[in-house]
């Protein structure tokens, strides 16, 4: 493994360079405008894993962004480790805040990383984190220590629902076959306590629209004697949560899954520092659901928040005006066991159940995704764990997030394995935003990380 080691340290800025050459790839694939950028990207993908000796590299077809694909089989008998990642990139809207160009990678020193971080759109989600994987898997088979097989499985449409990637599965599900599933799209907690994702919230996205008037009405003429469809969503809305910060629902807690006290307590090891927490988002003081820490609202409960809200004139000046219609996107993080299907529909029967008889009302189902949960005593886990407290030199703890990758659960049904959440960036990292970046500390330490996963799993 040393020699792996050395390898890496003597690449390191190879690596980053390279690195740079995919961010500098608009593979934007929720914009149409991008779709070559998005084809050019997988192929530079896929020129990657050749370049780090991984056999049967293709570019595969879907209905919409193509899959790259490619393994490395030594030997039947020994276990084998399909690594996911995705190579298209949010938007980078607002481009008025970003420091320079997102598709202009740059690296520099941060409060959070102080040796630097690599600023681009898609540096820590998910092309600098998947891009860890082949750069270590080069290692390996530069120094033959590769000690099981591999296989990549690199998607396109990640950002917008991965859309192909059920079906993909499914239809290659030989092909994809493998004991573990190794996934870099998550963050550890803080450089000073790495952790390994053992949890995933589910998700339940909805679109609702409130309609009054058959037309936007003289709010001079009307105003007073008929219903505001804006007015009337945003007290529906307000209905949606209490003042104790629960769900209002109904049957929205049936199946929630109860973590025990003793869980709790190991959860809350983490150093939660509520002022911290606080000052990073600007805001002096937080809420929740009560009887529960910060950490414990933002993994372990499920949770409802309206993402967006409009309706009438929203232009330069006034348009004095009663909107025909008001609407609002909403989603629900969810935990085991709820299900997108459940919640969808309980929603659904709750907002009609409380729309004033005046207006007319319209659920519109998004996506949705399964919770997921990777046990800490599992093979799995206890591998990620010990190869990251090598690297780091510290102790790792399990860490559930907030967050959701609805394709873990679809993996463990179709291929039957686990999914090892080994993230390494961090929360304040920007993902989605201006500004995002990833640190090169981070970067270097997940290549030095992944090597180590595949001896401890292979030896078991």
């Amino acid at each position: 493994m040393q020699n792996t080691l050395n390898y890496i340290e003597q690449n390191k800025e190879r690596y980053v360079q390279e690195l740079f050459e995919l961010l500098r790839i608009a593979s934007i694939s929720a914009d149409p405008a991008y779709n070559q950028d998005v084809l050019d990207c997988a192929d530079k993908v896929a020129e990657h894993l050749k370049n780090a000796g991984a056999d049967q590299v293709e570019v595969c077809e879907t209905e919409g962004y193509p899959i790259v694909y490619g393994e490395k089989i030594l030997d039947a008998s020994l276990p084998t480790v399909l690594v996911y990642g995705h190579y298209d990139v949010q938007p980078p809207d607002p481009l008025d805040l970003w420091k320079k160009p997102p598709f202009e990678p740059y690296i520099e020193p941060t409060a959070a990383h102080p040796q630097g971080a690599i600023f681009a759109r898609g540096s820590a989600d998910d092309k600098g984190q998947f891009f860890m994987h082949i750069k270590a898997f080069e290692a390996m088979m530069k120094t033959q220590t590769l000690p099981c097989n591999v296989k990549f499985l690199i998607e396109g449409e990640e950002e917008v629902g991965s859309k192909s990637l059920e079906g993909f599965v499914k239809q290659y599900k030989d092909k994809l076959s493998c004991d573990c599933i190794l996934i870099s799209d998550t963050h550890i907690y803080s450089l000073e306590q790495p952790t390994v994702t053992t949890g995933l919230r589910g998700l339940s996205y909805v679109e609702v629209e409130v309609e009054g008037p058959n037309r936007d009405l003289h709010s001079g003429l009307y105003g007073g004697a008929v219903p505001n469809p804006i007015h009337v969503l945003s007290r529906m809305v307000a209905e949606l949560i209490d003042s104790k910060g629960r769900i209002q629902i109904d049957g929205f807690y049936d199946n929630v899954l109860e973590v025990s006290m003793e869980e709790r307590k190991e959860m809350n090891r983490l150093k939660d520092n509520p002022e911290e927490f606080k000052s990073s988002i600007g805001l002096s003081g937080v809420e929740g659901e009560e009887g529960y820490t910060t950490l414990e609202r933002t993994s372990i409960r499920p949770t409802l928040d309206c993402n967006g809200i409009w309706g009438g004139y929203t232009g330069e000046g006034a348009k004095t005006v009663i909107p025909s219609k008001a609407f609002a996107k909403i989603s629900m993080r969810l935990v085991p066991y709820q299900t997108p299907e459940e919640i969808t529909e309980k929603f659904t029967r709750f907002f009609e159940k409380i729309a004033p008889k005046n207006v007319k009302v319209k659920v519109k189902p998004h996506h949705g995704g399964m919770p997921y949960v990777l046990p800490s005593d599992t093979k799995e886990f206890l591998a990620a764990k010990k190869a990251m407290e090598t690297a780091f030199g510290k102790e790792v703890l399990p860490y559930r997030s907030g967050g959701s990758i609805p394709i873990t659960a679809m993996f463990e049904q179709v291929l039957e394995a686990k999914s090892v959440l080994m993230g390494f960036g961090l929360d304040s990292d920007a993902i989605h935003s201006p500004n995002e970046h990833f640190g090169l500390y981070n970067f270097y330490k997940g290549i030095e990380s992944i090597p180590l996963f595949f001896e401890n799993y292979t030896k078991g």
